[in-house]
């Protein structure tokens, strides 16, 4: 039985703005089925613990899948949910893997979060995948390899684009802007266009584009743990 860990970001708001955010629930909602019903086990962790805050704008009709209309019907896990791990009382040698949903939220706590960063290192340092989606492969920004280099410089990336932070009116608020991120820190980025679905792998590392990408992300990283 392998076991996966979630982290989720903690913060509801985007910056000094009132504007509400969290994680997106799509990201969380179709690798969470993909891995439970391949029969893996996950465990859910955040900065604060307890509900971490889902994005209202991820729970729209708009942007409603197959798998966010099983989450919403599915109280088992909506009550996991409700009760994730404090961040720092996770430990890598307990799990074969972590991934990180996306949503904006991210981008004021999961960023700068040390104790984040230990264990995204650590995970590396024992040979372990991980994964990261949309927003989320911003928190690679300050991720360092074993010689103390950023993690993503040579590497094959992706991540939310330029022109989807543009489309969602977001690019004045957002701290930065993960595509220009990527190539100052020397990654090899690509995109395809916005919002179709696009992730990579290079070796432990697996980057998907946006929302639409979570499934793919899934994907790779079942095959990688296989």
């Amino acid at each position: 039985m392998k076991n996966i860990l979630f982290v989720l970001t903690s913060n509801d708001k985007m910056g000094d703005t009132d504007n509400k955010t969290g994680f997106w629930i799509e990201e969380f909602a179709a690798p969470y089925y993909i891995l439970t019903d391949a029969g893996y086990d996950v465990t859910l962790a955040s900065p604060q613990g307890g509900q971490p805050p889902i994005d209202p704008n991820s729970e729209t009709e708009d942007a409603a899948t197959e798998d966010t209309k099983r989450f919403d019907k599915d109280k088992k896990t909506q009550e996991v949910l409700a009760n994730t791990k404090k961040l720092e009382d996770v430990d890598q040698k307990d799990f074969d893997a972590v991934f990180y949903p996306g949503g904006h939220g991210l981008l004021w706590d999961l960023v700068e979060n040390k104790t984040s960063k230990k264990l995204i290192e650590s995970f590396l340092a024992n040979d372990k995948p991980i994964s990261f989606v949309c927003h989320a492969p911003a928190i690679l920004k300050n991720i360092q390899d074993a010689n103390g280099n950023a993690l993503v410089k040579g590497r094959n990336v992706t991540g939310f684009t330029n022109g989807e932070e543009k489309a969602v009116q977001l690019t004045d608020i957002v701290p930065f802007l993960i595509e220009d991120m990527m190539k100052e820190k020397g990654a090899n980025y690509s995109k395809i266009g916005d919002w179709e679905p696009y992730a990579l792998e290079d070796g432990l590392l697996i980057t998907g584009q946006n929302p639409a990408s979570s499934t793919k992300v899934a994907d790779l990283l079942m095959k990688k743990l296989k």
